[in-house]
């Protein structure tokens, strides 16, 4: 921010620097895994007396697409003159940062198979870039959903093992935030 000597306030536009989108990479480990864990183990506490096939549609299919799109999203909303391309980017590498860290669980700790797990590590940083345009847009809540709808369609096929249809919607998801980066600008937000 610079104040003239007429008393007149400009902000001055920021620019993103290496250190922070490593930031924002790293908050997507240490802040929406942390968030994203606490949140499903309360969760599960409520419906943990359901039969396995239930608990599993619930926290796979329904919660786990709501916690970790919020959680995703979090780091992102302490926006100060941002570009909306810059915010984009910003909201892209939280997600890697975030699927990266998925992807190291599912592979190391579950057995998953690694290349059934590399599209979702990518899913989840085209997701939150979804999330990202919408809070550039002044749209959060509908780009939250509509990234929440995508996670729950491919969570549900997944659990189905339905490799086709999840594979679909993720290149599906992976498309769309090549077209909302298209559509950003370096026009800078205004401060909230």
């Amino acid at each position: 921010m610079v104040v003239t000597n007429d008393g007149t306030i400009t902000i001055k536009p920021h620019k993103l620097g290496w250190r922070e989108r490593i930031f924002f990479l790293i908050s997507g480990i240490i802040v929406s895994i942390p968030v994203t864990l606490f949140l499903s183990a309360l969760g599960q506490s409520f419906y943990s007396f359901l039969p396995d096939i239930y608990i599993q549609v619930i926290s796979v299919v329904i919660m786990a697409p709501i916690i970790e799109e919020f959680s995703k999203a979090y780091p992102l909303f302490y926006r100060y003159s941002l570009s909306e391309r810059s915010l984009f980017i910003l909201g892209l590498l939280v997600g890697l940062g975030f699927g990266i860290t998925e992807f190291i669980i599912y592979v190391l700790f579950y057995g998953a198979p690694f290349y059934l797990r590399l599209p979702g590590l990518f899913f989840h940083a085209a997701s939150t870039s979804l999330v990202a345009y919408g809070i550039a847009t002044n749209r959060a809540a509908l780009y939250y959903l509509f990234a929440v709808f995508l996670h729950f369609s491919a969570n549900l096929c997944a659990i189905f093992d339905q490799l086709i249809p999840v594979m679909v919607i993720t290149f599906f998801t992976y498309f769309l935030s090549f077209i909302t980066y298209r559509k950003t600008t370096e026009r800078y937000l205004e401060p909230r």
